[in-house]
């Protein structure tokens, strides 16, 4: 009996999975088929902090309806992403703004939105672009520009370079082509935004975004105490 006859009758146990490389973008919900609501993929990716987040926030829950509305009908009929507005969340530090984000995507998931997303902050997007053994990182790009919904958070809080400054543009420039709805956190003022990330990508934000601007003091350091 050949090796892979007997691993297709189970005789053989499965060669065990490569483990990520550092840097490396999560993209198994990019790549699986995507589940409606209620799925356990679509709960489990949200990280357990963020499991009971709710979006309570006036311009988050507009938005949640708008790229609701927005929606076509997909297998089955459950509607799904195809193209709709994006969201800018900016506050200080410790206002909210990542589980308002979390909390969208808990919303759009109740209302019965068929949704694959993913999330990683500025620091892990340029991180994961830096060159590294066996990383196709021109595919890992592609996937989060097509990407139906990303969340691209702490935008601008990493240290600026003409390097990262190119790699942001080319990633929002194809979203904003494409009306692919994403939701951005930043600790930028809205005064600061050009200077931190150049003058073309301030001016498609400016455009493609909603805005919800947070206040407050730091709620973790409030929660410790």
């Amino acid at each position: 009996m050949s090796s892979r006859t007997a691993s297709r009758l189970g005789l053989l146990p499965a060669a065990p999975k490569r483990p990520k490389a550092p840097g490396a973008i999560n993209t198994e919900g990019l790549r699986t088929a995507s589940r409606p609501c209620g799925a356990p993929l679509a709960d489990q990716r949200i990280p357990p902090r963020y499991r009971l987040a709710e979006a309570d926030h006036p311009e988050v829950t507009t938005w949640v309806q708008q790229v609701t509305l927005a929606c076509r009908p997909g297998p089955g009929g459950t509607p799904g992403i195809a193209q709709g507005p994006s969201l800018l969340i900016a506050g200080p530090t410790g206002s909210g703004k990542t589980h308002q984000a979390y909390g969208a995507i808990r919303s759009l998931l109740k209302a019965g939105v068929r949704l694959r997303w993913n999330k990683l902050t500025a620091t892990e997007l340029y991180a994961s672009q830096r060159p590294r053994q066996g990383a196709d990182l021109e595919r890992e790009m592609r996937d989060l520009m097509a990407c139906p919904l990303l969340v691209l958070d702490d935008l601008g809080a990493a240290k600026a370079s003409e390097w990262t400054e190119e790699l942001t543009l080319r990633l929002v420039d194809h979203r904003y082509e494409h009306l692919l709805p994403t939701i951005f956190t930043t600790n930028l003022a809205p005064g600061e935004v050009k200077n931190a990330l150049g003058d073309r990508t301030a001016s498609r934000l400016a455009e493609m975004c909603e805005r919800a601007i947070l206040t407050g003091t730091d709620r973790r350091r409030r929660t410790a105490a």
